[in-house]
């Protein structure tokens, strides 16, 4: 994907809350998009599925979550898809829109501000059932991480409202904690 420079969003262009959706929730994403808020936004990764059905679903939650007043971001977005923004790692981030970087560490904030994202999704906060045993960043190291960063900060990560509504940061995403 072609590199670009494009012109900053604005802090209060990113969604608060955001909706990822893999394959852990997809059969309840319907219901979860549903319920959110305007103004939130859904991240589509659906990186199981082959390349037709992908597609397919895609235009399916995108067409929802429009009507809805939610921003749809893509993580390796397919030509022709309708998009605002993409969600990658810093050396993925590309295209226009709306750029959500992923970081898990200082270096990870760094490159995702030298790459120009517009807020960074740090993770993981807590431990999650996508990564069982994995190691979690916990409250406290999360939020000396997010201190450090410059772009808007969005906790990822064993997150729930409740969780959310303690740590002072832009906002928070969910794969399960949502759904």
């Amino acid at each position: 994907m072609a590199k670009c420079h494009p012109v900053p969003v604005l802090s209060s262009a990113i969604p608060r809350l955001l909706l990822l959706g893999d394959a852990r929730n997809d059969a309840g994403l319907e219901r979860a998009i549903a319920r959110l808020p305007r103004g939130s936004g859904f991240v589509f990764r659906h990186y199981h599925l082959p390349p037709a059905a992908r597609r397919e679903r895609f235009r399916a939650l995108a067409r929802l979550c429009r009507s809805r007043g939610i921003a749809v971001i893509a993580a390796r977005p397919q030509p022709g898809w309708r998009i605002d923004g993409i969600y990658a790692a810093p050396a993925d981030l590309g295209g226009t829109g709306l750029r959500l970087a992923t970081a898990h560490s200082l270096r990870e904030l760094r490159e995702a501000a030298a790459a120009r994202a517009d807020a960074v999704l740090l993770s993981p906060v807590f431990a999650t059932r996508s990564h069982p045993g994995g190691k979690a960043l916990g409250p406290v190291r999360f939020l000396l991480l997010a201190r450090q960063s410059s772009l808007p900060v969005l906790a990822l990560g064993g997150m729930t409202p409740r969780r959310a509504a303690r740590l002072p940061v832009h906002g928070w995403a969910a794969i399960d904690g949502i759904t």
